[in-house]
């Protein structure tokens, strides 16, 4: 009931109102192509490394532009730069109606690069223009709760709805959808009155402008921290993902679509811990939530990865949601609370740049441990990885009391 009181009130404010429901209809769009992208790519070409690449095509952009954007996200209109790379996003998904043959699968690797792109402007800007929407009390709690709320059901749920389109429809009406969400969202988008929170005037630009970011990060203890923590969780998390399929085929003896229900049992979690994420967000002091999240996260993946059947494995993966969204959910409203407004666009986009770097890391990494220790060991110690992440934590992030996130700042 927590969830839908805060929900409720959070919701009176019009602009958050207006951010939340487009990022919910883009979400559903996004999410529907998941599954979509990389069946249409391999239905195309038959090759399982074009499917990859398509997948691994989706990280670049935060890795090489996502700090760059973040140094003009700290100089635009938040909302526009948003409704801006909306637009982007729908041109770049219309390219891939022209990719009809195996010739032309270019296309979606141009459309894959320019969609990812936009959304490496669309991230940081969303989270910078969060708190300046509902300030940096309380409420930005519930805000960040109730978006990874309605995230976690639509992941639920749009994925499997996708590759149920594009069996019936097929894959253009899965595009036009997509299309007319990424329209949608703009729309929307464009009537947000808030740009950002009153900042101190920023005259860096270039490699200098970029260069505060990185120092704004590495000087202040708790940014720098979580930003080297997530890094550490992220990236055992990354493997893991990577050998889900491996996992459930050979250790449980089940098809691959069985996976399915290993993403659901995680889905559940994640919205359960997005339900209670702002009231533990009062129960412990910032450093003490990440690091007991980190280990239960880490205690859940060994728990995963040596179960016996199916239905322990979906039990597994449902507590490994749970903690883990508390986990992102106190991170992220930590960063946005902590780090000084006029830097917030590029400190957003270097974590999201992270977050790519672990994406590539831990899915390359993984494949090649296990060919040199097996997939058992490789996945125990993919979840021992995710376990260092708390000791990490411990060192790396200074302590500061459970007042910190309670703490209400005016409201801009």
């Amino acid at each position: 009931m927590r969830i839908v009181s805060s929900g409720v009130r959070i919701l009176r404010n019009g602009d958050f109102r207006r951010l939340w429901v487009s990022g919910a209809i883009s979400g559903i769009g996004s999410w529907l192509l998941v599954v979509a992208i990389p069946v249409h790519v391999f239905q195309l070409t038959g090759s399982a490394a074009a499917t990859g690449l398509t997948v691994a095509l989706e990280a670049v952009p935060a890795l090489v532009v996502g700090p760059w954007a973040g140094v003009l996200l700290d100089r635009w209109n938040l909302s526009r730069a948003m409704w801006l790379a909306d637009l982007a996003g729908a041109a770049a998904v219309a390219l891939i109606l022209f990719a009809d043959s195996a010739d032309r699968v270019w296309v979606v690797y141009v459309a894959v690069l320019a969609e990812n792109l936009a959304a490496t402007v669309f991230r940081p800007a969303a989270r910078a223009l969060t708190p300046a929407v509902v300030g940096t009390g309380d409420e930005l709690a519930a805000a960040n709760s109730l978006s990874a709320f309605s995230g976690s059901v639509i992941r639920l749920a749009a994925p499997p709805l996708g590759a149920l389109l594009l069996t019936g429809p097929g894959i253009t009406f899965v595009l036009i959808i997509d299309i007319v969400s990424y329209l949608l969202s703009a729309a929307i988008i464009a009537t947000i009155s808030h740009r950002r929170l009153d900042s101190k005037p920023d005259t860096g630009k270039g490699f200098k402008a970029l260069k505060e970011g990185l120092r704004g990060v590495a000087d202040n203890k708790i940014l720098s921290g979580i930003l080297i923590a997530n890094g550490v969780f992220l990236t055992a998390n990354a493997g893991a993902t990577a050998l889900l399929v491996p996992f459930t085929v050979e250790r449980l003896d089940a098809p691959g679509q069985t996976v399915g229900y290993l993403i659901s049992g995680l889905g559940a979690g994640f919205l359960l811990g997005a339900a209670l994420s702002p009231k533990a967000l009062t129960w412990l002091s910032v450093r003490d939530l990440l690091i007991v999240t980190q280990l239960a996260v880490g205690a859940a993946f060994f728990a995963l990865f040596n179960a016996p059947d199916i239905p322990w494995a979906i039990a597994a993966t449902a507590l490994i949601g749970f903690p883990g969204s508390i986990l992102l959910i106190t991170a992220e409203t930590t960063v946005q609370r902590v780090a000084p407004t006029e830097l917030l666009g590029r400190i957003g986009a270097l974590f999201f740049a992270m977050d790519s770097l672990t994406v590539v890391i831990g899915a390359l990494a993984a494949p090649a441990l296990v060919r040199l220790a097996g997939l058992p060991l490789t996945l125990n110690a993919i979840a021992a990885f995710a376990v260092l992440a708390a000791p990490v934590t411990l060192f790396a992030v200074p302590s500061h009391p459970a007042a910190l996130t309670r703490t209400k700042l005016p409201t801009p």
